[in-house]
């Protein structure tokens, strides 16, 4: 029985190097002068922290770690952006987070698109923040990569593991 894991996962030493990319621009940059401007990255808990003096540098800043993201081929899908709060002295923060593993909902979401294709003995499992789909022929599994790029499940999809 053929079959493959379906994930979402990010490169951590990519973020962290587009994350120290945009730092270093932020810090040269001449519009971003005496705007106490800081994006810190947070491994353990995988969210990245954006400071500056207004809601506008703030943006700015978000808009330099998006384009630096994309850089390094991390999917802006698995980021996901909190609301912008004031902090100290009147300075704008925001919490980006990112995503990884494809919880219940999603997984649940997943599957049901791939027993709407209606392919014979293609079957799925959730296994913690994965899903397993299982299938008699290579084809039919190829059928379901093919359809699971093609949709838009709001996270950044990786197909692992095929096995014959």
């Amino acid at each position: 029985m053929a079959s493959f894991d379906v994930v979402s996962e990010v490169d951590m030493a990519e973020v962290r190097n587009a994350v120290d990319q945009a730092s270093r621009e932020v810090s040269t940059r001449f519009d971003f002068k005496n705007t106490n401007t800081l994006l810190e990255l947070n491994d353990k808990d995988r969210t990245i922290e954006l400071n500056s003096a207004t809601e506008d540098r703030l943006k700015a800043a978000r808009q330099v770690l998006e384009e630096k993201l994309v850089k390094r081929k991390v999917s802006l899908k698995a980021v996901s952006y909190g609301t912008v709060e004031e902090a100290a002295k009147g300075t704008a923060r925001q919490v980006a987070t990112l995503n990884v593993g494809i919880d219940q909902p999603k997984g649940k979401e997943i599957g049901k698109h791939i027993k709407a294709m209606g392919l014979k003995g293609v079957q799925h499992q959730i296994q913690g923040d994965q899903l397993r789909v299982t299938g008699k022929k290579r084809d039919a599994l190829q059928e379901v990569i093919a359809e699971l790029k093609k949709s838009d499940f709001g996270i950044p999809l990786q197909f692992v593991n095929f096995r014959d």
